[in-house]
């Protein structure tokens, strides 16, 4: 499968790279790595472009043919309502399937609406298909359920509750029973039969998972980037993703499948079985550009393949339906945290987010009640964490500032002869213990904390609607003045902490950087563009993240100063001793040349 990287992880982490002090500078653009998902031909991707071809559902939904199911093919649709503490979950008796999933404790982005996991309002998102010895393909939402116990609501407060649908087939029926917990946002799932062997002569059948995550952000653009459908299996997470108008994907894995999901940016839907497996497929199809206001859409599906059954077999799934936090996806132990969008580098940022970054963050959370100062105080601790590091390049850079005269009269002397003057240089910096390399290396240790805040700051659900100031939504933008028009890459807006975050960044390289001629040319240049580039690209990123920085860069112009002041303060003391040292070397001198030593004899006249 061929995974691209996104233009914004690419121009995030080459500015990150810059303010670090790595003065690199990428003139061609990056090729895009390939994920080979070679396992011994076990996985195959169809990738195809169509006029339209979104994945259709209607087809799968025909009503069965064979006679035994007639009587499963009328009856009266009504909706079953589950109530938890977590969610509020409506089942059609025409299915047994889900018509809606609302996350009580989240909301659509500025509105009062429950975010929402069923997009396949129609059919219902979970099916069973399978293929009887006579007649069409069937699809157990195209039949009538009856509900056991006849019941219309339930509410679970204390203990585990399952309900149960059954469809008769011939002198038997096919049961469908859900599982529901209070405080925790799984769904238990199994399939029986009683007094038939429709599957087991069907040769296996499917589990399915219909329609994509709806999305729940203000920035659809944004939100599809980390939308998709997800495959575990053979020890690699596999991804999906479509986002070329008319665009429809597929892969397809063989064998044991440990889950598969599909998500947006902040909420999932995982399918987990607890039994043997067949295989999975992932399908995605795009109508549309995502700008459009209208005619776009986004749709994935999730097969998992269930071997030929036993009579009596009986195949069981759990399924996680909520949000993608970190505790709640680790208690599974399952790597369900490999679907939270972490980018290029992700084998880099993805643990220390995990294991480091992640449970820091919850901790402060534990005790601060606002996200915001949660954030300037996280700022603060990698900040005094990274002090060590800071100190060493500050130290190496002011020493280097100290031979730039030095510096540059080896240009002027040996400016004909780059050999002789790489020489001069070298012998210069071994006899004033300069190392040329000491400001960037111990930046070059601080880029990987630094870029997985960056990312982590993107993905993480934790800020989603937590406000802070003038910021509605730490996850979101945080806009303090609307344009009349819409500028290419920056939006029609203007980002408050994005637009300090900038500033920032001017005051800090203006003390870092040297003073009189040094900071000159490419030097100024890069002192007031880098702050300008900031300042567009970070515009439609989470105001959490620019708050971040924004903290991030005060600590830094404070930890400047305060090394700048202890290193002139040093210099001073030295010159101090070298004086006092001189002097007292002179007052002996004095001293030895009238009291020390005796006066030269006249020589004697014969």
């Amino acid at each position: 499968m061929e995974q691209g990287v996104d233009r914004n992880s690419l121009i995030g982490i080459l500015l990150i790279s810059v303010i670090l002090g790595v003065w690199m500078l990428f003139l061609a653009p990056q090729p895009e790595p390939e994920e080979a998902i070679d396992r011994q031909e076990e996985v195959v991707q169809d990738s195809t472009t169509h006029e339209a071809d979104p994945i259709a559902i209607s087809d799968t939904l025909a009503a069965p043919t064979d006679s035994s199911f007639a009587a499963a093919l009328t009856g009266i649709e009504r909706p079953i309502v589950v109530e938890t503490d977590l969610y509020r979950a409506t089942f059609s008796t025409k299915g047994a399937s889900f018509r809606s999933f609302e996350l009580r404790e989240f909301n659509l982005a500025h509105s009062e609406e429950h975010v929402n996991l069923i997009s396949n309002t129609e059919e219902g998102a979970l099916g069973v298909v399978f293929a009887p010895p006579q007649g069409t393909l069937v699809d157990t939402r195209s039949l009538y359920f009856t509900p056991v116990g006849d019941i219309d609501s339930l509410v679970i407060a204390s203990e585990p509750t399952e309900v149960a649908f059954e469809a008769p087939i011939g002198e038997g029926l096919i049961r469908l029973v859900y599982g529901f917990t209070p405080d925790v946002y799984e769904v238990t799932f199994r399939i029986e039969t009683e007094n038939t062997n429709v599957l087991a002569q069907s040769g296996g059948y499917e589990v399915v998972w219909d329609g994509a995550i709806p999305l729940a952000e203000d920035d659809p653009k944004q939100e599809i980037q980390q939308a998709g459908a997800y495959m575990h299996w053979g020890g690699d997470t596999n991804q999906l993703r479509v986002s070329k108008p008319d665009d429809s994907q597929s892969v397809t894995g063989t064998g044991q499948i440990e889950w598969v999901s599909v998500k947006n940016k902040f909420f999932t839907a995982v399918l987990i079985p607890e039994g043997d497996t067949d295989g999975a497929e992932l399908q995605g199809s795009q109508i549309g550009e995502v700008d459009a206001l209208d005619g776009f859409s986004q749709d994935y599906s999730v097969r998992i393949g269930i071997p030929r059954p036993q009579p009596d077999d009986v195949a069981a799934f759990r399924m996680y339906m909520g949000p993608m936090e970190l505790r709640r996806l680790s208690a599974y132990d399952l790597k369900l945290y490999d679907m939270v969008e972490f980018g290029f580098g992700a084998f880099m940022t993805r643990p220390l987010a995990r294991y480091i970054i992640a449970p820091l963050f919850a901790l402060l959370a534990g005790f601060i009640p606002n996200y915001g100062i949660v954030i300037l105080l996280f700022a603060l601790i990698v900040k005094l964490a990274l002090y060590p590091l800071t100190k060493s390049s500050f130290t190496s850079m002011a020493k280097m500032r100290e031979v730039q005269p030095e510096m540059e009269v080896i240009k002027e002397k040996y400016g004909d002869n780059p050999q002789k003057q790489q020489e001069a240089m070298m012998k210069m910096y071994k006899e004033r213990g300069v190392n040329p390399l000491g400001g960037c290396l111990p930046m070059l240790l601080q880029y990987p904390i630094l870029i997985t805040m960056w990312r982590f700051f993107q993905s993480t659900l934790v800020l989603r609607q937590q406000s802070f100031l003038w910021a509605a939504d730490l996850s979101a933008p945080d806009p303090i003045l609307h344009l009349p028009f819409t500028i290419p890459l920056y939006g029609n807006f203007v980002a408050g902490f994005t637009l300090l975050m900038g500033v920032s960044m001017i005051f800090q390289m203006k003390i870092a950087s040297p003073t009189g001629s040094a900071a000159s040319g490419q030097q100024k240049m890069i002192m007031y563009m880098m702050p300008i580039f900031f300042f567009v690209f970070f515009n439609r990123f989470p105001s959490g993240l620019s708050l971040y920085y924004l903290g991030y860069n005060i600590f830094t112009v404070a930890q400047q100063r305060y090394i700048n002041k202890h290193l002139h303060d040093h210099d001073e003391d030295d010159d101090d001793k070298g004086k006092k040292t001189s002097k007292k070397s002179s007052r002996r001198g004095g001293r030895g040349a009238t009291n020390g030593q005796a006066k030269p004899r006249a020589k004697a006249k014969r």
